[in-house]
């Protein structure tokens, strides 16, 4: 099933400011947020949806990926659009959107007002063949990450009683005023370090290597990111693991060249093939494949074969590889070539005739780019 547009689940425009965006979020969080929704399924899921809406578009660089590729540059990466986060993910990285409109700054989930605290993002750079780009690959990573050392245990924490919230009451000239902000003994998390084992830092983790697979689709670019949900550092507690975010890093082919999902290929030809005619060889994505050389071809001619480039990220289909035909012609030649040549330059068949048919350079650059 499609998934719906980000920019119609909050109501505005895709040339829409930051401050639309977010005001927009913002009524949509509070008019389905859990609280105001008890036990109603259909609000959750649009707050949730809000959410995922407003974690693309509130990002420069997510917003930029999303209004090129859409939703299929999040796809595969088992992300926030696949449904990674929960409620307690959308009030540790959104709190502050609500303001005190929930009886504290975090809202809280069930109105329990608790802040679940979310681990660090690693961040790592993969590097792929344009083989690997066309087909889609999956990369097993070693990754070290911060994880729950065994035998680290947790107590309550007692500044704020397992809230994660301190409440404080002052008297201002409008009368008692309640504010409540994260505690700064447990950072929100309600709890703290009872007991770790040795070689655990203050939070109770260790650092530990472990083997990630990470599912990459056919057709990503160069720069792009894709996030693995809960493969970033452990949180301590039962907080939420954050993301390992997978960099693309696409590796220069020796033959081919890339342009969007179009491919580029030199072909160099003789002087005798381009006359009499040949077949030859080629590189392409998925092996070599054997192309015919009309007699007469002419230097500068673009051979295209349709669907031999790289498949669409939105799922348009594929590419095409363009071979780009280049005449090859000699710079020594010995007594008897040169004589050839010689009887040849009057020659009626020597004399270049162009048709109709034989586009120039301008003409073909046009073509390519249309």
């Amino acid at each position: 099933m499609a998934k719906q547009d980000y920019y119609d689940i909050l109501g505005v425009s895709k040339g829409a400011s930051d401050a639309e965006i977010k005001k927009a979020y913002r009524k949509m969080a509070l008019k389905y947020h859990p609280d105001k929704n008890p036990d109603d399924k259909e609000a959750e899921e649009k707050f949730k949806k809000a959410a995922e809406a407003y974690e693309v578009l509130s990002n420069a660089d997510k917003k930029a990926k999303y209004d090129q590729f859409g939703h299929a540059a999040f796809d595969g990466s088992g992300g926030f659009g696949g449904g990674g986060m929960n409620m307690d993910d959308i009030f540790s990285q959104f709190g502050d959107i609500f303001g005190g409109a929930f009886g504290g700054g975090f809202g809280g989930f069930g109105g329990q007002g608790r802040r679940m605290v979310k681990g660090s993002n690693l961040r790592i750079r993969v590097r792929l063949t344009l083989e690997e780009v066309a087909n889609g690959v999956e990369k097993k990573i070693k990754v070290k990450r911060k994880v729950q050392a065994e035998g680290t245990t947790y107590k309550t924490c007692t500044t704020c009683n397992g809230s994660g919230q301190v409440t404080r009451i002052s008297n201002t000239i409008l009368g008692r005023m309640q504010t409540s902000a994260p505690c700064n003994v447990c950072g929100g998390a309600g709890q703290i370090i009872d007991q770790k084992p040795s070689g655990a830092d203050a939070q109770g983790l260790m650092v530990s290597e472990e083997t990630v697979s990470v599912k990459i689709p056919a057709g990503v670019v160069d720069g792009m990111q894709l996030k693995v949900t809960g493969k970033g550092n452990d949180a301590p507690g039962n907080g939420i693991s954050g993301d390992l975010l997978v960099a693309i890093q696409e590796e220069n082919h020796e033959t081919l060249k890339r342009e969007g999902d179009n491919l580029h290929y030199d072909l160099y030809v003789s002087l005798p093939d381009a006359v009499l005619g040949t077949s030859t060889e080629i590189d392409t994505v998925t092996g070599k494949v054997r192309i015919k050389i009309e007699s007469g071809v002419q230097s500068g001619k673009i051979l295209r074969l349709r669907g031999k480039g790289i498949p669409s990220i939105n799922g348009y289909g594929k590419g095409d590889l363009l071979v780009h035909v280049n005449v090859w012609t000699p710079k020594t030649l010995n007594k008897t070539q040169k004589e050839f040549f010689e009887s040849m330059r009057n020659d009626e068949h020597f004399e270049p005739k162009p048709q109709s048919g034989d586009k120039s350079f301008f003409e073909k650059v046009k073509d390519m780019f249309s």
